[in-house]
């Protein structure tokens, strides 16, 4: 008897344990690194071993997943988040493990080599400066108004900030110029997108658009992704030619893409890519909207089994939604129940309750949860997410309200 595949997915979490469900329905064996900060809800049942990691900084990440690999090295090797793609990247090179390449996985890692690399091999992007602190940028932002600021290597918009007038150059520097490196780009005009693609050795076995709405400027987090958006012929050509302009320049292998880009009036233009699985629950709105699972078919990809067809049409719409409120203590949430009894709401998923802080909305993690969608049509789609928006109400109480 053949012995099962054995998978190792470095970091869970929430959002990866799908990764373990999968796995176990593939009949793959699974062991899985954790952090200290998640351990205590780590999902036992679903992997025969964990090894825990004591920090959540890359080194800690590699030194604990080469301890894994060395102990015995698995079939397929998974790095989930961001702290554990250059970690995975580097055992999956040491042992020949399918993986994305150690160099399309050092470059996502930092927005800096992005634009360094792209800007070699002809892709659009942003014009950008890179500098070790922000005062060293203050003449060239004022001579290409409206300017983004822009951390190495944070992601969920964490740190990402629009400045449209001299008087917010010199309030971003007085607040910014001791934060060390930063990138400083020209604004890109026009709707927001993401592309996601599993690929094998090269290959675009699969590939979707996402269109992103986010909230206004400065700092665009993201509130709703709509997944198998249908772009007009001549921008899906030239969305192609990005993608696989990208791809050529990281030296994409195999794995999970997940791309951000702005249509501009000139054409699509790279935001900055990631080698890895998206955030926000976008698999699973991928997978309802295509009719497979994405989780599946990664693990399926990573430890070497064959790949089912991969469908390349939309079998229905899915979206995730991401409720807001203002900043402030919550008093009330009503209408959850509701929401979740409407047919196409898949799932409500609320990370704050009454009692709890709710703070300016300047990056994701800030979000108060999500909900997940799914529909017939774009139009029912829209209908749900309007519904949803209506319907779920968060109370608070503002700041200048509380008794201090």
């Amino acid at each position: 008897m053949t012995e099962p595949r054995e998978l190792l997915l470095a970091g869970v979490g929430t959002m990866g344990r799908p990764y373990l469900e999968a796995a176990a329905r593939l009949g793959v064996r699974a062991r899985a690194l954790e952090s200290a900060a998640t351990w205590d809800s780590r999902p036992t049942a679903l992997a025969e071993r964990f090894h825990r990691v004591s920090g959540d900084h890359e080194e800690s990440w590699a030194g604990a997943v080469a301890a894994a690999v060395a102990e015995r090295v698995p079939d397929g090797l998974i790095g989930f988040a961001e702290p554990q793609v250059v970690a995975a990247a580097l055992a999956q090179q040491r042992h020949g493990l399918r993986g994305p390449s150690l160099h399309a996985a050092v470059v996502s890692r930092n927005k800096a080599l992005q634009r360094a690399l792209f800007g070699a091999h002809g892709v659009p992007q942003p014009e950008h400066l890179h500098v070790t602190r922000l005062g060293e940028a203050r003449a060239w932002m004022l001579q290409r108004l409206p300017v983004v600021v822009k951390p190495l290597t944070l992601s969920g918009s964490q740190g990402v900030e629009l400045i449209r007038t001299p008087e917010a150059v010199e309030q971003v520097l007085a607040r910014r110029d001791g934060e060390g490196r930063l990138l400083v780009e020209t604004a890109v005009e026009g709707p927001e997108y993401s592309w996601e693609a599993l690929v094998r050795e090269g290959e675009v076995l699969f590939e979707n658009v996402t269109a992103k709405e986010t909230t206004p400027p400065p700092y665009f987090v993201e509130l709703v992704h709509r997944c198998g958006h249908d772009l007009a012929p001549e921008a899906a050509a030239r969305v192609r030619e990005l993608t696989s302009g990208v791809l050529r320049a990281l030296g994409m292998d195999t794995g999970l893409v997940h791309l951000e880009f702005r249509m501009s009036a000139d054409g699509p233009v790279l935001m900055e890519v990631a080698v890895r699985t998206p955030g926000d629950y976008l698999p699973d709105a991928i997978g309802l909207t295509y009719g497979f699972d994405l989780y599946e078919a990664m693990v399926l990809l990573s430890v070497g089994l064959p790949l089912p067809v991969l469908p390349r049409r939309p079998v229905s719409f899915a979206a995730t939604v991401f409720p807001t409120a203002s900043p402030g203590t919550i008093t009330g949430i009503g209408g959850a129940e509701e929401v979740l009894a409407h047919p196409a709401v898949v799932r409500v998923r609320l990370r704050k309750g009454v009692g709890d802080t709710v703070l300016p909305l300047t990056s994701s993690s800030r979000r108060l949860g999500h909900v997940l969608v799914d529909a017939a049509s774009p139009t029912e789609r829209e209908d749900a997410v309007k519904f949803v928006r209506e319907t779920l109400r968060v109370t608070v109480t503002p700041p200048e309200s509380q008794v201090v």
